[in-house]
């Protein structure tokens, strides 16, 4: 599957809804070794839920890691700096699927990046080591693969007309591990781990809400691979539309989208 290209102003279109699971997250994270800590945040994306990072501690240097131009340019304009409570928040490029910690960490947190990246589980043996004794390693990803949303996605892209240009394009519904198995992977790297899963009904309105919603995320990559034939990926989103219809739905106040997502909170062991 190629790199999509992101657009940060799509995405951010349902910012509100797309930043409580990290809210969420931040809640169950445990007090951090060091005072004011140290913080990377990848795959930090447009750098608005970054910034969720220097209100729960104010003093902290945190770093948004993307691999993305375009984001990494919203995050720098909109967010970079310092920030109110003393700390300091910039960016840097920088890919999930090679990072590795330059330095000791107080806390890595990853927002609904790793699905982007296959075998990433294998990646958590080197940023728990790039945490200091007590640190923690924190993460949530979309649990929703085997939603209509997604399902529709990879039908379609598997179809007659389009399997020749799209069928590998799509991450597929084992692009992230059960909660059993990230647990069992944390555990087995000597952290006290923390594994939940959430499924949230967002209440979206306007028109085709659904279809705008992957626009910015899971829809990334079909319109990557046709960017150059618009008439083309027209076609193909105006059948992704008529689906999306017909399995969401619009109610009288608008159109329910479960989204289920699971949440892994590690604590590495402190020094004895």
């Amino acid at each position: 599957m190629n790199t999509p290209t992101w657009d940060p102003t799509q995405y951010l279109r349902h910012a509100g809804h797309r930043a409580r699971p990290f809210t969420d997250l931040l809640a169950r994270i445990p007090a951090l070794p060091e005072d004011p800590p140290r913080i990377a945040d990848l795959g930090c994306g447009p750098g608005n839920v970054t910034v969720l990072l220097a209100d729960r501690w104010p003093a902290a240097h945190i770093t948004g890691y993307d691999n993305s131009p375009e984001m990494l340019d919203k995050a720098h304009v909109d967010h970079a700096g310092p920030t109110p409570g003393g700390g300091r928040l910039d960016f840097a490029p920088a890919d999930a699927r090679t990072w590795a910690p330059a330095q000791p960490y107080d806390l890595i947190v990853s927002n609904a990046t790793l699905q982007w990246v296959p075998g990433h589980a294998e990646r958590f043996g080197e940023w728990i080591a790039g945490l200091k004794p007590g640190g923690t390693f924190a993460f949530q990803v979309p649990g929703n693969f085997g939603a209509p949303s997604h399902q529709l996605m990879r039908e379609l892209a598997h179809s007659a007309r389009w399997k020749d240009r799209l069928a590998d394009t799509l991450r597929h519904d084992d692009a992230v591990l059960t909660p059993e198995t990230y647990l069992e992977k944390l555990t087995a790297l000597g952290c006290e781990a923390d594994v939940w899963e959430t499924t949230y009904v967002h209440l979206l309105t306007g028109e085709d809400p659904v279809l705008d919603w992957v626009k910015g995320t899971g829809l990334r990559p079909i319109l990557t691979a046709l960017a150059d034939e618009p008439a083309a990926r027209e076609d193909f989103v105006d059948e992704y539309r008529a689906a999306l219809r017909e399995a969401y739905p619009a109610g009288a106040h608008g159109t329910a989208f479960p989204f289920r997502r699971i949440f892994a909170v590690a604590r590495k062991e402190s020094r004895q």
